[in-house]
Order: C-alpha cells, then structure tokens, then sequence
C-alpha cells in the first residue's frame, strides 16, 4: 500500500470524483455541513496547513483506491480528526481503509507530533468498522447531528491517543472479536 499525496490534477480529479458521489458524501461533514467538493476546492483543502490528505493504493499496485485524511490539524494542541472513503468499490480490497488510516495514524503521531486523534462516525457509516480496527474509543454521541435524506441520525465520537496506536495488518477479521456496534453498546 502507498500513500500518495494528492499532487497531479489526475489524482485531484479521481479524489473529488470519489468525494461527490453520494455514497460517500452522505456520511462527510467538510465544515459548515459542506459535503460536496470541486476538484479545485480539494486542491485548496490539500494544501491547508490544517489539513493532511493522502489517496491509498491497495497492496504494492499503484492504481489508487480510496482517500484517508486528517481535518481540523492544531499541531499546537497536537489533535487532528479523521477521515477517510472507499473510492473504487469494485476493488476488493477488504480492509485497505483501515490499513491506510492506519499508516495515516502513524504518520500523524510520529511525523507530525500529534497526542490525540478524534474521528466521528455517522450511525450507520461503514467507517465504524474501520474506527474499530484501529483501536479508537467510543467518547460520546451527539444526538441527531447529521441528516440523511432528510432523516436525522447521531453522530459516534471517538478517540485514540498517540501511546493507544499500533500500526495494524488487516486481514478481514476485527481484532477485538466483537462487531463494531457491539464495540459502541459496550461503551455506553
């Protein structure tokens, strides 16, 4: 897998076409309940210094398939949100996102400095399986936050700290033995 940053207008264009599709975009908050990007507009987003976004590949192929990020980088208080989307679905690549976040996670704890970590997760999302994964920990719920086709649903808040992180090898299994939801009811 690599991590590739996103600075060819071929890998802006395959991102934001990944980012406007509603499969996607139905679970991302980009600020201000900005779900939709232009290509420029990721160009912008990319090179913000509260950003980091990198588009993965699967195994040692080059072909990217899916876009992992961190928002909202306060290197002062050492926190960062993240985030991430499957691109190409037709990939079976089962487990790439979390393998890829994972790295991701490295990079930010050990590179960048960070201490801590946050990420949501619509109810629902398919990204709760890969926050499973990665070890972070349920935090609290905020109750009828985002809206689904007019439909509201809660958002799951998690954390991991730098000390809490291991680089994790996916191999279609969850580590802890139970289901994400089981993960989430446990916490409450």
């Amino acid at each position: 897998m690599k991590l590739l940053p996103l600075d060819t207008p071929e890998l802006l264009d395959r991102a934001a076409y990944w980012l406007a599709q509603k499969e996607n975009y139905q679970w991302l908050d980009f600020g201000n309940g900005r779900q939709l990007v232009s290509p420029a507009l990721l160009k912008i987003m990319a090179q913000a210094e509260t950003r980091l976004m990198r588009v993965y590949t699967a195994g040692r192929e080059d072909n990217p398939i899916g876009i992992v990020g961190l928002n909202d980088l306060a290197r002062s208080f050492k926190t960062g949100t993240l985030w991430g989307v499957v691109g190409e679905r037709s990939f079976p690549a089962r487990g790439s996102a979390s393998s890829a976040a994972s790295r991701l996670l490295t990079l930010a704890f050990s590179d960048l400095g960070l201490h801590t970590v946050t990420t949501w997760v619509v109810e629902h999302s398919p990204w709760l399986r890969t926050v499973e994964r990665l070890n972070f920990r349920f935090i609290g719920r905020q109750r009828q936050r985002h809206f689904i086709d007019g439909r509201p649903y809660d958002r799951l808040l998690f954390d991991l700290l730098a000390e809490e992180h291991r680089e994790v090898e996916i191999n279609g299994e969850h580590r802890s033995g139970k289901t994400p939801l089981e993960t989430v009811r446990g916490a409450e």
